[in-house]
């Protein structure tokens, strides 16, 4: 077997191997003999059909296996012996072998790029101030409220307000002609919930109680309906009635009411640890993405093509996702895509330098994931979840799972080590710079 590693650009390689026609014609054999062995052939009993007549009915299947069988064999031969270390599958260029000729293939991949660590101690990064914001508590408190609030009349003699109930009957037009399906008599709509189209609500604001008025409004384009999508549209609208929430009492009963068995004190603290702890981890996790980002800037890493065009997939499948489930069209969708490609590529690209960075930082510092730490992470989420640890072992018992666990924990201790040695300064949200995005 001869091989030769050639460099194409910037860490992709192309291995040539080629393989002497002696080993070929062996794999032959050995696939023809093993066909022999299996198949019944009319006129020969299992196993004695003649080899010339397996030839004749299997060359084109036994190329393939052949082909597979040498690349299988020497591939791996030929990294060893160039001593490179492919970073992703390959992919193989190679004709159909033959029986009396050499058998040339090559391999396409790309190499772990060189990691040096210039700068890693005393990096600047600036952390978000944790600032608890009584508010939030508040309104927790006025969603519990309002999930038992009661509609009543509205008694004095007012317009219609936005946060107000109305009921009222409409009739739509469009094109002079009864819009199908587009009236209604006694209908409730809260002012404000935006559950009509634009300028709807906003209309029947005003509105005295048995007042009519018409709306003169548009479809939205693009509109579930594509033939209603965009066009003018009247609606005539009688105000019958106004109703206004009625908000209950916080207090110790309202609460068992919906399952709380806390007092309104009690109930008030959790809600406060749990805002508390919600800040803690988005500002840890907003900190981190920055401490990883200075560590980039400050240790560039050429990355690998194949991972970087892998990364920006798994993004933009992600953000596909969460999209999609928030109700985004698939036209926007793609458009959005276009706009910020760029974007999507400079994410991918850091994350997987940052990931060569973290690697190098933990084999220096002996911060590689151990067994002990995976013992205690299993521990620490069975007592957070309250499932048991039989079951969180036999979730992380996959390859793919446990993977994301030891780099998880490897990253968590080599960002331990950064915070320890960076120079952190506390800023107020507004103050942060825009490097943090």
């Amino acid at each position: 077997m001869k091989a030769q590693i050639q460099v194409t650009e910037g860490l992709q390689r192309k291995l040539n191997v080629e393989v002497p026609a002696e080993a070929v014609k062996n794999a032959f054999s050995k696939i023809y003999s093993d066909i022999q062995k299996q198949v019944e052939i009319k006129g020969f009993r299992k196993g004695k059909a003649p080899i010339a007549t397996i030839k004749n009915m299997y060359k084109d299947r036994v190329q393939g296996d052949v082909a597979q069988d040498l690349i299988q064999k020497h591939y791996p031969e030929a990294l060893k012996e160039q001593n490179v270390d492919p970073i992703n599958y390959p992919e193989f260029e190679f004709e159909d072998p033959s029986e009396s000729k050499d058998f040339s293939f090559s391999a396409i991949f790309d190499v772990r790029p060189e990691v040096k660590l210039t700068k890693w101690e005393g990096l600047e990064v600036e952390r978000e101030k944790l600032v608890l914001d009584e508010k939030r508590v508040q309104q927790v408190l006025d969603n519990v409220r309002n999930s038992k609030a009661s509609l009543v009349d509205v008694l004095e003699q007012r317009p219609a307000a936005m946060g107000d109930t109305a009921v009222f009957d409409f009739d739509g037009y469009v094109d002079g002609q009864p819009l199908e399906n587009g009236s209604g008599r006694d209908q409730q709509l809260e002012l404000g919930s935006k559950q009509f189209i634009e300028g709807y609500e906003e209309g029947i604001v005003g509105m005295k109680v048995g007042e009519t008025r018409t709306l003169n409004l548009k479809f939205p384009d693009p509109y579930h309906s594509a033939a209603l999508a965009g066009k003018p549209v009247e609606f005539k609208v009688t105000l019958k009635g106004l109703k206004k929430k009625q908000l209950p009492e916080m207090t110790d009963e309202l609460l068992k009411e919906i399952g709380a068995n806390q007092t309104v004190e009690e109930f008030k603290k959790t809600v406060a640890d749990d805002i508390e702890q919600t800040e803690k981890k988005r500002i840890d996790d907003a900190f981190k993405n920055r401490l990883l980002k200075k560590l980039v800037q400050a240790n560039p890493v050429e990355v690998p093509a194949s991972l970087l065009k892998d990364q920006k997939a798994a993004l933009i499948e992600d953000f596909k996702k969460r999209m999609g489930d928030q109700g985004m069209q698939e036209a926007d969708f793609d458009a959005y895509i276009q706009k910020w490609d760029a974007d999507f590529s400079n994410s991918a690209a850091e994350m997987i330098q940052s990931s060569f960075l973290i690697d190098k930082l933990a084999q220096a510092n002996d911060l590689g994931c151990k067994r002990e730490d995976i013992e205690a992470k299993f521990e620490e989420y069975s007592k957070q979840t309250g499932i048991e640890l039989s079951r969180i072992k036999e979730w992380y018992s996959k390859p793919e799972q446990m993977s994301r666990l030891t780099y998880m924990i490897t990253e968590d201790k080599v960002v331990k080590l950064l915070t320890e040695k960076a120079k952190i300064k506390e800023v107020d949200a507004k103050e942060l710079k825009e490097e943090q995005n």
